[in-house]
């Protein structure tokens, strides 16, 4: 007949367990904490005290997974720089586990090491080619992923239709992209907007740096980039255009649109009728970054935000 166990060997069976159990969870590996999303105030802030750094951006060490094998290259906007464009990008892409990587392009000698943009974008594009190959190179990866943000949306544009880019990207996702050009009265208009909002860019004559004119509708640069006002893009990677029907800098907004055998024209508007971020506000609007992460997932096409955490408003 078996006897059921005394106190003592209970109580000695359980601190066994208890101590097991202690030890996996001890050799475990911990989880990093999410890094947090930034906004306005953060943007301002790493503007000034540090435009080369964006949280989650960066690290060389890091490498792709299957589910995510592509690294992401972000690429901010005229008069911008990296560390204020991407702010709430630059987490939201980390932590859901992408290798991410941002540069800026465009640097002259009076950017003051903060107002990106105003090189030629052609010489900004060579740049852009060597960030790249080094990303490739120390992630072992075979495509990028690229997510632009106005003249960030050139750049590669010139990179991928010009240079060769197209067979080394992935995914191409333009917010508002300047590659079909604007007018000189926009790109003042973004100058002005920025120093409303206190992105002091010390720019009172744009017409002096080339990577502003480059961005005009009767550039050189826009007239070989799109000859005759054609749109096309050569088939390869996966395209997506997010356009804000309330920009005021890169317009029409409806001369941003692509064609070509992958692309997918999105007007914010049309998903989230009351989201009025224009051409800045896409930065840290929350549906223009649902939009970006289903599009680099291969999402569906006719994937629809959740329409709250809207952008900075008509600017």
């Amino acid at each position: 007949m078996l006897r059921s166990p005394s106190r003592k060997t209970r109580l000695g069976l359980a601190a066994a367990g208890a101590a097991t159990a202690l030890l996996a969870a001890a050799g475990a590996p911990a989880h990093a904490a999410e890094l947090p999303e930034g906004g306005v105030p953060e943007a301002l802030y790493r503007f000034a005290v540090s435009p080369d750094s964006t949280a989650g951006a960066n690290d060389f060490s890091c490498k792709p997974t299957a589910e995510h094998p592509n690294p992401v290259v972000l690429l901010p906007g005229t008069f911008f720089n990296h560390g204020a464009n991407f702010v709430k990008a630059g987490p939201r892409l980390k932590n859901a586990g992408y290798c991410t990587f941002a540069y800026n392009y465009g640097m002259t000698s009076i950017s003051a090491d903060r107002v990106g943009g105003l090189g030629s974008i052609k010489a900004s594009a060579q740049e852009l080619d060597a960030f790249v190959t080094k990303v490739l190179t120390s992630t072992g990866a075979k495509k990028v992923d690229i997510i632009g943000h106005s003249q960030g949306g050139s750049v590669p544009m010139w990179w991928i239709k010009k240079m060769g880019g197209a067979s080394k990207t992935a995914h191409y996702v333009g917010w508002a992209p300047s590659s079909r050009g604007t007018s000189l009265n926009g790109i003042v208009a973004l100058g002005d907007s920025l120093n409303l909002m206190g992105f002091v860019t010390g720019i009172s004559n744009v017409g002096q740096f080339p990577g502003v004119i480059d961005q005009t509708y009767t550039s050189d640069y826009t007239r070989e980039l799109f000859p005759n006002g054609s749109n096309d893009v050569p088939a390869g990677p996966k395209y997506t255009v997010i356009s804000t029907k309330q920009d005021r800098v890169v317009t029409p907004y409806i001369n941003q649109t692509l064609s070509g055998a992958d692309v997918n024209n999105i007007v914010l508007q049309d998903k989230c009728p009351w989201d009025a971020a224009g051409h800045i506000g896409l930065f840290n609007d929350d549906p223009t970054l649902q939009m970006t992460m289903n599009a680099l997932a291969d999402g569906p096409k006719t994937f629809n935000p959740v329409c709250k955490g809207y952008g900075v408003p008509f600017l």
